[in-house]
């Protein structure tokens, strides 16, 4: 849609699912309900997909998508291109979901004129996921891995310190990663604070062998003065925080190594195994 501002001159005029998609983003989830930085991102990603799919599948451009041309049928359409063509996850798939679904939550109470249809896109259930077996570590496996990071290496022992505190917290890599140093106390009773998912904290408590483990690597990084407080815990070669996937290859690589051991340290059963989850 455009209006002339001069002979000759035309502008484009915001379109209603702009104005509202802008605002859900920028300061209802962030502002109102104090949505992460993740799930943020997370959201603005699905609808990044979105715009491609409405564009390159429906022929739809963002800059003529108003709000009465989004319908239930074409909400489920673009769910199941994500799967079928994208080839995601039906978890992934999920995912989209859930933020369309807080998208039509917030347009039910900020544009009401087309409630029907939100609702009737609010009404799209999630799909069911397929459970796999999950194997675990036994914990002489979980003794070996800890032995794997190359004690005569900066690398090595930050590794080590990383490996350590997820096995002892149960952490998350997100959880991991956006640890800084003042989140770790070293006054008894030893404990980290961990940041999950919707900024919800929890306080976790640390065994005495990984506290010795963690203060000796900070103190070789310089992590323990003051001034570096809000430094990230764990950081590559370039000072830069560790990425989720760079985490994640770091996990699998200690893995495999602790799998082409000779004995078996992989178990299903629960009860008497423990592991680290690279989530």
């Amino acid at each position: 849609m455009f209006i002339r501002i001069s002979r000759g001159e035309v502008a484009m005029r915001p379109t209603d699912f702009s104005y509202y998609l802008t605002g859900f983003l920028v300061k209802y989830l962030p502002g109102e309900i104090g949505a992460s930085k993740n799930t943020i991102a997370s959201y603005r990603d699905t609808f990044i997909l979105f715009l491609s799919f409405l564009k390159d599948i429906k022929g739809l451009l963002a800059d003529r998508l108003n709000l009465d041309m989004i319908t239930k049928d074409l909400v489920v359409e673009y769910l199941d291109w994500t799967e079928n063509e994208r080839h995601c996850s039906t978890a992934t798939r999920n995912v989209r979901l859930a933020a369309v679904h807080s998208f039509f939550q917030y347009l039910q109470y900020q544009n009401p004129d087309n409630l029907l249809e939100w609702q009737r896109i609010l009404s799209i259930p999630v799909k069911k996921t397929e459970k796999k077996t999950i194997n675990y570590l036994s914990l002489n496996g979980i003794k070996l891995l800890l032995e794997m990071p190359d004690q005569n290496t900066k690398t090595g022992r930050r590794d080590l310190a990383l490996l350590t505190l997820m096995y002892d917290t149960g952490a998350r890599v997100q959880e991991m990663i956006d640890l800084t140093p003042l989140q770790i106390r070293f006054d008894k009773p030893y404990t980290v604070k961990l940041i999950g998912k919707g900024n919800k904290a929890r306080i976790v408590p640390l065994m005495e062998p990984s506290v010795r483990i963690l203060k000796r690597y900070m103190k070789e990084q310089g992590l323990l003065e003051l001034s570096a407080n809000v430094y990230p815990l764990f950081f590559n070669m370039r000072k830069e925080k560790l990425t989720r996937a760079g985490v994640n290859y770091m996990v699998l690589r200690y893995f495999v190594w602790v799998a082409m051991t000779p004995n078996s340290y992989f178990s299903g059963n629960a009860s008497s195994a423990t592991m680290i989850t690279a989530k």
